[in-house]
């Protein structure tokens, strides 16, 4: 009893002697807190800067579709990965020299405590909400346009929303909703988010191939939503695709263009783009900027043995 008390004791001064000598020294590490997700790169006379906007888990068993249990995880083990993963939500700001472009716009207050870091990440790469001249949305969907409001006002006051009509006909349509059960979730949080820039005159839908800045071109792909559209950026002989959800799981994906997903609205209409646009940026070697593919989400596409293989780009930190 004496021994045990007495090795207490010792223990206890060591510990107090050791904080004293060491004031930075704890006896449990504190964890320390995810720094903003910001990534830079020039393109001609752009800067391009992938933004995360946090990461969610997935269940994928449930919610990818065409394929099996045994086939997902055959696949996410190539990739040493498994069941559930982890999906970025990456948003891309375009800098012209004069105009600050937004590419989508994550999850905003939708996840919960899930996603919703953009505005930190925004901060952390030199920027303001007031600044976003224009917001460019891949489609209407929770991880994309869920930002467009926080706290029931507008995110970006000064910008003006650029969506495929097709997607803003779809999702505010009232009849359309009462028709889609499955997807009531997103006709909902569409009012939320994009209703209000459309009551302010800040949205504009566009329709078929449109040149929405000098060297931004909107490209419609629809199958994951009516309205889906790729965006096209070039400057000084250099491009960059913005993807927005052609692709969800790469390791997946990539090897198996087929497999869908239960967030498709049109399951094979997604799978036929999703593989005419793999084998485009394949034959191209244009630069694409995915949302779901862990951040910065920016690759090139190349064919291999099993389908498609991600090619990231360099990591460059220097002036």
């Amino acid at each position: 009893m004496f021994f045990r008390l007495a090795i207490a004791v010792i223990t206890a001064v060591l510990m107090i002697a050791t904080s004293m000598m060491f004031p930075g020294m704890t006896a449990e590490k504190t964890a320390k807190p995810q720094v903003p997700g910001v990534y830079q790169f020039e393109l001609g006379d752009f800067t391009i800067t992938a933004l995360s906007d946090g990461t969610v888990l997935l269940d994928l068993h449930p919610i990818l579709t065409n394929t099996n249990q045994a086939e997902i995880d055959r696949l996410l083990h190539q990739s040493f990965l498994k069941n559930p993963v982890e999906a970025s939500i990456n948003v891309f700001l375009i800098d012209t020299g004069d105009k600050q472009v937004l590419v989508d716009t994550g999850s905003g207050e939708l996840f919960g405590e899930l996603g919703g870091k953009l505005p930190r990440s925004l901060q952390a790469a030199g920027y303001t909400a007031d600044e976003i001249d224009m917001v460019l949305l891949t489609h209407i969907h929770t991880d994309h346009s869920g930002g467009l409001v926080v706290g029931g006002q507008p995110m970006f006051p000064a910008a003006t929303v650029y969506v495929g009509k097709p997607d803003l006909d779809f999702w505010l349509d009232p009849a359309i909703a009462k028709r889609s059960p499955d997807f009531q979730r997103y006709f909902n949080e569409a009012v939320k988010t994009v209703k209000p820039y459309l009551d302010r005159g800040k949205l504009k839908p566009f329709s078929g191939e449109t040149v929405i800045l000098p060297g931004i071109t909107a490209r419609p792909t629809p199958g994951h939503t009516p309205g889906h559209s790729f965006f096209l950026v070039e400057s000084q002989g250099k491009s960059i695709e913005f993807w927005g959800d052609i692709m969800h799981v790469a390791s997946v994906q990539l090897p198996k263009p087929e497999i869908t997903i239960d967030f498709d609205v049109d399951s094979k209409a997604a799978a036929g783009q999703r593989a005419k646009q793999f084998a485009d940026a394949e034959a191209s070697r244009r630069l694409v900027a995915a949302a779901h593919v862990s951040f910065p989400g920016v690759s090139h596409l190349r064919a291999d043995k099993q389908g498609y293989a991600w090619a990231p780009v360099e990591y460059r930190w220097r002036e």
